[in-house]
Formats: C-alpha cells, structure tokens, sequence
C-alpha cells in the first residue's frame, strides 16, 4: 500500500497521473455524538448515563465517486455507527452496520445500488421526522416501529433511486430472501416518492417484509427460535409472517418556522408463524395493527438558536378483547449552533402509555432506544455536543 502511495504522487508530482485519478473523488465523514442523559424510570429506578446516540449515533464513513464518462459514474459507501464511550461498534457488532454498498449513476437515468441499504420509508419520509431534524432518536415514534428513524437497515438489496425532475424523486428496493426453495421467505420490499418546491416538502413510502424478526429487526445469522425485538410496543409479534408499514408526510416552511404532520400505518400480519418468524408465548392469532400521527413545529429563535415542539400519538388495535395500547408523547428540543458542524442540545421527551401492549401486560411507557419504563410514565432529558466531519 505504501509503494503504491508514493508511485502515485511521484506521478503527481511529474504531471503524468492518469485522467482517471482526477475524475476520480473519495471522501472520509463522520459525526461524533456524545452527552449525559437522565431517565425518570430505566425498569423502575432513575438512570443516569452517558449516550452516544442523542441525534442519531456516532458514525463513521467513507464514499467515494468515479467519472466513467458520458454521464455515467461509479460510486461506493461504507458507513459503521459506533460507541464513542466505549469504543465498541454498534448495529449488534457489525463493521459496517449502518450502509454498505457499490452502485451505479447515471445522469439522465438514475442509481442503482446493491447491498446493505435503508429502505424507502426512511428516504422520502425520515427527512421530514422531528428525529431526523431535531428531536434526535428519544424523539421518534414508540420503539421506532415504524422505522421512520431508519433503525433498522435491509440486507442484499437491490435499490433505484430516480433523478430530480422539477422537485420529484421516486424509488423502489428489493431484497432478497436468500432461502432455497422460497423466493418469498425473508423477502423485503419498499417504494417512495417524494416532492420538494419552495416551502413545501412531502413524502410518500411502503414497506413490505416477510419474516421480519429474522430478515429486518436482527442482523445476520438470527434465526426464529430468538426474539429479536427490543421493544414491548411490539415485540410480543415477532411470530408475524408480514410486517408493513405505510407511510405520509409534509413541511412547510414560512419564515423562520416550519411545521410538520406525518402518519403511519403499521401492520404485523398472519402472526403464530413461529417456524419461520419467531417465537409466540402469548399464542397470538390474527392481525396486530397501530396507527401513528406526528405534529411537530419548529422555529430559529436566531440564525444559530432552533426551538423544537412535538406531539406524537400511538394507538394499536385491540388483541384477544383486550384495551388497545395507546401512547401520548411530547417532545421539547433546542439546539445551538456554535458553527455549521458544531452543535449543542438538549431535548426532553415525555411518554404516557395505556391499555395492553403486545405481550399481553399492562402497557409500560417505551421511548425508543432507552430501557422501557416499569410505570405508564418516562421522562428522558438528553444533553449533548455533535460535530459533523
């Protein structure tokens, strides 16, 4: 590797490098994420820690592009999250957890990629998430089971994303299931599409997953007889044969302010697949479903000081007779900007729940990513500094 580094700037130096060389671009990105948090009620004590995951996660990348000429280009991301606390990779250990694939552009045409990807829920409507802006993951949907926060990525997928014509984009990914015999096992599929004009943004996205505790919610090598869903809001439905998600959102932008409403359709369908899905203590039967609704404002108090306001509303179905879970969350945030990549937060999430959840208990409160609380209530305050590279 050396020799090959110091052959290619003697070539600079004496002019003589290959045109492909200056067509040629790759890039070295990151975000470090890091802060205190306090939690009301971690499995019924107050919890006192430090996370690195407050506004989406520590990470690393690389991406690069390569001019192949007439329009067309090549071009790679490998992307891993990461624990700055401890070091320690995130996505359950894998070393490129978050993104990992090669792909073709072209201009006129679009791109296709292949490889571990976010599907198209996460394209066209995470951008206009209170997570994804201000809210960080404490400020996403109960257990992000929507996947509206992109906690969840596809393996072995194939993805289009078309070009930008007067504002609107569209795409579409499969996966496939990598099971001999059943080309519908683990199978993995999504749309979206998107406008942006002026102040207006909206987005538009389904998600289809066969198999869902094994092929999207674990990570590779999982199998059936585990339940891989951290969450109580709806890890009692890991037996699900199908998981679905359909989703809708708008901003609009006037002055400094924006405000946003956004709504999701959740659907584990044909549960008690325990050969194939995941285990079922409960003996679920049926079709499990939870609608969401986010409204959201926000506004720049100063060109560097953002205030955020959230209010989120989860309601499931009801199971076996049972009072459906519902969940109340509201979300206060303020960020300062002590340069474009430099950052300081707070953000303060309150979560009330009711009902049964999906193991058949009494519903606890469940914001996502932190312990579930023993109570109906959780209060999170997350403070932290962010510098993007």
């Amino acid at each position: 590797m050396k020799i090959r580094l110091a052959m290619f700037s003697t070539a600079l130096a004496m002019g003589i490098a290959a045109p492909v060389f200056a067509q040629s671009s790759v890039e070295i990105y990151g975000i470090i994420d890091e802060g205190p948090e306090y939690s009301s009620n971690a499995g019924g004590h107050p919890l006192y820690s430090i996370t690195t995951a407050a506004q989406g996660g520590s990470r690393l990348g690389f991406r690069g592009t390569e001019d192949l000429g007439g329009g067309l280009k090549a071009l790679f991301r490998l992307e891993n999250g990461y624990d700055l606390g401890t070091g320690k990779l995130g996505q359950g250990g894998l070393m490129f957890g978050r993104q990992a694939y090669v792909g073709l552009e072209a201009s006129h045409y679009g791109t296709v990629t292949l490889g571990r990807q976010y599907d198209d829920i996460v394209d066209f409507i995470g951008p206009l998430t209170v997570g994804d802006q201000w809210g960080g993951t404490i400020g996403s949907h109960p257990g992000d089971l929507d996947n509206f926060d992109n906690s969840f990525r596809t393996n072995n997928s194939v993805k289009y994303a078309s070009p930008n014509y007067g504002g609107i984009s569209f795409g579409g990914m499969y996966s496939f299931g990598g099971i001999a015999g059943d080309t519908s096992a683990n199978r993995v599929w999504s749309m979206g599409a998107g406008y942006t004009g002026g102040p207006l943004q909206l987005g538009l996205g389904y998600l289809n997953v066969r198999n869902s505790n094994v092929s999207f919610f674990g990570n590779s090598g999982v199998t059936a007889t585990t339940n891989n869903i951290a969450s109580p809001v709806y890890s009692g439905y890991a037996s699900a044969t199908t998981y679905e998600v359909f989703g809708a959102g708008v901003n609009y932008t006037f002055g400094p302010a924006l405000v946003g409403l956004l709504y999701s359709n959740i659907r584990f369908l044909s549960l008690n697949n325990t050969a194939q899905s995941g285990p079922n203590p409960n003996h679920l039967d049926g079709d499990a479903a939870f609608n969401d609704v986010e409204v959201s404002f926000r506004y720049h108090l100063t060109s560097a000081l953002l205030l955020g306001l959230e209010y989120n509303y989860t309601r499931g179905n009801s199971m076996n007779g049972q009072d459906p879970a519902q969940y109340h969350q509201g979300t206060l945030g303020l960020d300062y900007f002590l340069s474009k990549r430099t950052d300081l937060y707070v953000v303060v999430a309150y979560q009330k729940a009711s009902g049964v959840d999906s193991t058949g208990k009494a519903a606890v409160a469940s914001i996502n990513t932190v312990t579930p609380s023993s109570s109906d209530r959780q209060t999170i305050v997350s403070l932290g500094y962010r510098h993007k590279f």
